[in-house]
């Protein structure tokens, strides 16, 4: 199924436990947004590491799995990415 992009925007209702809209509140205000913007925000960052992981996996369907090369501090880190573990 094709979609388009649009400009328009939609309205979404959602009904959740009070407690997670209390923790949504706590995080919104820690970064100074309303809910309504931290949870947009929230779901295109997730968006986009959907579509990231997703061309990834085609890129390395083409050109097979990126080999081991050290991440930063001499680290393998997770197979086939290049980035070191977090200390």
């Amino acid at each position: 199924m094709a979609t388009t992009a649009s400009n328009a925007s939609a309205v979404l209702s959602l009904r959740m436990d009070g407690e997670l809209l209390d923790r949504l509140r706590e995080h919104a205000a820690r970064r100074g947004m309303s809910v309504q913007d931290y949870v947009v925000r929230t779901l295109v960052r997730d968006d986009f590491d959907e579509r990231f992981k997703a061309a990834v996996d085609e890129t390395e369907k083409f050109h097979g799995p990126v080999p081991d090369r050290p991440g930063p501090c001499g680290d393998p880190g997770r197979s086939g990415t290049g980035h070191g573990t977090a200390r």
